[in-house]
């Protein structure tokens, strides 16, 4: 197995993975909350977490990841105000919460397959671990760490003393920070919600020790990833919007009931910004999967433009950059198309051999995908052969971008719809998802286009 060097938010530090039962690495990542479609900033943190799977395996390592789904509990606050996402949706929707969940939670992978992103081995829904969650929050009662309010169960925040250690926000700052309390019986303005008792007119809750209710958002990611990786596991990812309450939450409660640490390296993804400012309904640049395919873009070049820029840094989407990513995208697969049917360069292996090595060794530090790429192309650029070809083929296990994948050049009166649906249904097949592709095979049929499949790729004609 290879070294990789991974960037802790706990000890701001770059440090080796060190996993606990090698060679298998357990990782635990914060998924969707699915209230409504997830937008292009959302989707760059799967790419992120994809980078990191990808790493891993690539390394020699196997790996155990879970991604849970939010179907209940995050309230239009990530604190505790307001109403619950999922019931909020469901009344404007005038649906149930479950198909507003699976409605988006569909919609949600189908985006993960058009980014090529691996699906994780354990996806974990919340309202399928509702009594793990209230074994959890029983045991922090016993502990002394939960309290009764007349609304819910709480967390006490002043009884645990590394509270702030991931944001580097102590105790005193947080309670002087936290906003006045609408609840006057918590002990602590910046105490947090584990359990909420339910209204009678609230439309998802639960029997528990407390009466009717549903769990707080928080409760969710430490119960379930204790049940699912055990008391101790390896990574724990997730957006740097987490940090300073959904994850500085988790580590409270996780080593509260448990007595040591739950995670030993936290890893976060930056923001996406759009031309340079925040993403927002209100100004109209809220972008999804399915507006950059209306636009003519490949959700393939998004996942390009996303990698050119480091994890841990922000990346401003302009369509501008867009466009750009695309050309590059489109050049390179061009270029690896060429070395496809280009003669053998036995002389030429020492050259790809370090090529080869030193994009790995760039995705090693800290997934330095901008810098792997970099080294993608000095490959490229070599004299065309068909190892060249070989080696591509070999690396879009760690680089997830398909650019050997031949296809038919289709024609420009092919609908964005039918690329997409062809696009997913290879992503099936390579997942060894055989009734998923042959659904999506017949859909194609239906639509008027026929696949062809072949060793390393596709081709779609109209039929």
């Amino acid at each position: 197995m290879d070294k990789i060097f991974l960037y802790n938010t706990l000890t701001r530090s770059k440090e080796q993975l060190d996993p606990i039962a090698p060679p298998t690495v357990t990782t635990y990542s914060c998924g969707p909350t699915v209230y409504n479609y997830a937008h292009i900033g959302n989707l760059r943190t799967y790419v992120f977490m994809d980078e990191l799977r990808r790493a891993l395996k690539t390394a020699g390592y196997t790996t155990k990841s879970v991604m849970n789904i939010t179907d209940v509990g995050h309230l239009t606050s990530d604190a505790d105000d307001g109403e619950d996402k999922m019931q909020s949706a469901a009344k404007k929707q005038h649906k149930t919460p479950e198909e507003i969940a699976k409605m988006y939670s569909d919609v949600f992978f189908k985006d993960l397959a058009r980014l090529n992103i691996l699906m994780p081995e354990i996806i974990a829904k919340a309202t399928d671990n509702i009594d793990e969650m209230i074994a959890f929050v029983v045991e922090l009662c016993k502990l002394g760490y939960g309290y009764e309010t007349d609304d819910g169960i709480y967390f006490d925040i002043s009884k645990f003393g590394d509270y702030g250690k991931l944001s580097r926000c102590n105790i005193e700052d947080a309670l002087a920070g936290a906003r006045v309390a609408v609840n006057t019986q918590k002990r602590h303005p910046a105490d947090f919600a584990l359990w909420k008792k339910a209204e009678k007119n609230h439309i998802m809750q639960w029997q528990s020790p407390w009466g009717m209710g549903y769990p707080g958002w928080h409760i969710e990611c430490s119960a379930m990833s204790k049940k699912f990786l055990g008391e101790r596991f390896d990574i724990h990812t997730g957006g740097v919007d987490h940090i300073p309450i959904h994850h500085e939450n988790e580590i409270a409660q996780s080593e509260a009931l448990l007595g040591h640490p739950a995670v030993n390296m936290w890893i976060h993804g930056e923001f996406m910004l759009v031309d340079g400012g925040k993403m927002s309904k209100s100004l109209g640049n809220v972008y999804t999967i399915d507006d950059l395919i209306e636009k003519g873009y490949s959700p393939l070049a998004f996942r390009y433009f996303c990698m050119n820029t480091h994890y841990r840094n922000k990346l401003n989407f302009t369509f501008e950059g867009l466009s750009a990513a695309q050309t590059a995208y489109e050049r390179l697969c061009a270029s690896v198309a060429l070395c496809a049917d280009a003669p053998e360069n036995n002389a030429a292996k020492s050259a790809i051999d370090a090529c080869v090595q030193d994009i790995k060794n760039a995705v090693y530090d800290d997934l330095n995908y901008p810098l792997a790429l970099g080294k993608l192309w000095t490959l490229v650029k070599l004299e065309p052969c068909r190892e060249i070809y070989d080696a591509v083929a070999e690396l879009d296990g760690l680089l997830g971008l398909q650019l050997h994948v031949k296809r038919e050049k289709q024609a420009d009166d092919i609908p964005a719809e039918v690329s997409s649906i062809a696009e997913e249904r290879w992503q099936a097949r390579l997942n060894r998802d055989w009734a998923k592709s042959d659904a999506l095979r017949a859909e194609l049929d239906k639509l008027g286009y026929a696949v062809l499949d072949g060793k390393t790729g596709y081709e779609l004609k109209k039929k």
